[in-house]
């Protein structure tokens, strides 16, 4: 292990909401030199709101300063509630509040990735003196940006312009269309995944078939061939993940849809009987119409039309003769997911790669010739989860954890 930093955080709020500020600075945990100050003022605003703000600089500031790499970062507050919270301890029931978690927890992955770690420990506001000091200098109106270099490097302490823009004000949310200022993205959760959102959707993508096997393409008006017995295993190892994820999550109403497609049918309903409830089927989750192409192994047009089979790729207007192009697909099942939003609590939908991958790329944005880079194998699970401002959290994507026992 690296460096070890200490991040202190504080905000607050004069009327809780009232007008509101928060503080963050950054020291060398070994000597307790200052590397870093930030301030800024949030307009109106709870105290946790004010709180997670200041805990959002303190990340930004070890990122931002280039310090993240392999370093231990010990995040002091004295908010029970948000140490409590990052630590996963407590439940985040407020949405502003999950919003601004999410976005710290962002942080804090950013730094895992470069070898760091990010813990949580709670102090007597007395010790967190500093901290406070500055998220009362952003509630006077103050913006604080200072970055004393020495103490990063040993090097003379400088002091750096400071910041024009603080961290936004937390608007009151209302429903709206679905777009993404995405929170959180988790590929292959490492972790126990829970879900929390107002509306959560979990993708179930459906087990093998003997086309599946043969990397044949099958798509709607297609074969339509059942599970084989392989796909038939994973069908029920994927319910019973769906129930545990179910279980382990807050409460709320549970929905299974399928498309109308045998396999998708075949793997949804063994989920819908894990849950005890009765699957419902949307044929606009249905796979994308592949035409006169449906049957036909990848590797057979690979080699007879592959500048047709990346034409498919990359122009997403692009149809075979009796097929659907890309738009198309994204038109229906853009269509369907409004509809599995709208039933609010946690919807289980079972369907096929490029529905799946459809909505995973159109909240993230991106084009369709990279679309098809996004994973989701046979049987595996990914969850978004639905804010009623809009915003959309990518929980995880293709976790094929419950799988590994079966060869």
């Amino acid at each position: 292990m690296g460096r070890s930093l200490v991040v202190e955080a504080d905000g607050g709020s004069r009327g809780n909401p009232g007008v509101a500020g928060y503080g963050a600075l950054v020291r060398d945990g070994d000597t307790g030199a200052l590397i870093a100050e930030r301030a800024a003022p949030l307009g109106t605003a709870s105290n946790n709101v004010a709180e997670y703000s200041g805990l959002i600089a303190g990340l930004q500031a070890v990122l931002d300063l280039g310090l993240a790499d392999d370093a231990h970062v010990e995040v002091r507050m004295d908010s029970k509630l948000v140490v409590e919270q990052m630590a996963g301890r407590w439940k985040i029931k407020h949405e502003d509040m999950r919003r601004l978690a999410l976005e710290a927890r962002d942080l804090a992955r950013q730094i895992q990735w470069v070898g760091g770690t990010v813990d949580y420990t709670w102090v007597p506001r007395a010790q967190n003196g500093d901290a406070d000091a500055l998220s009362n200098d952003g509630m006077d109106g103050l913006t604080v940006h200072r970055d004393h270099t020495g103490a990063a490097d040993g090097a003379p302490a400088s002091e750096a312009p400071p910041a024009a823009d603080p961290v936004p004000a937390v608007s009151t949310p209302t429903f709206g269309e679905v777009r993404a200022p995405v929170a959180e993205v988790v590929l292959s959760t490492e972790t126990t995944p829970t879900l929390d959102g107002p509306c959560r959707l979990v993708f179930l993508r459906h087990g093998v078939t003997a086309y599946t096997e043969q990397h044949k393409l099958d798509g709607r008006g297609g074969s339509n061939p059942p599970l084989s017995e392989l796909g038939r295993r994973q069908a029920r190892a994927a319910a019973g993940a769906v129930k545990a994820l179910v279980d382990r999550s807050d409460p709320s109403p549970v929905t299974v849809i399928t498309s109308s497609l045998t396999r998708a049918m075949e793997t949804g309903g063994a989920a819908a009987e894990a849950l005890g409830i009765t699957p419902e089927v949307d044929r606009d989750w249905d796979e994308q119409a592949f035409g006169d192409w449906d049957g036909r192994s990848i590797a057979e047009l690979s080699e007879g039309f592959g500048e047709e089979l990346l034409t498919l790729r990359k122009d997403p207007t692009y149809a075979r003769p009796g097929g659907e192009s890309a738009e198309q697909l994204t038109t229906r099942v853009l269509a369907a997911l409004g509809r599995a939003i709208g039933r609010g609590g946690t919807v289980v939908v079972a369907s096929h790669r490029l529905p799946i991958t459809v909505v995973i790329g159109s909240v993230l944005g991106i084009d369709h010739d990279k679309v098809w880079s996004i994973a989701t194998a046979p049987a595996s699970l990914s969850a978004l989860e639905f804010w009623p401002d809009g915003g959309v959290q990518v929980a995880f994507i293709n976790d094929t954890h419950h799988l590994h026992d079966l060869g």
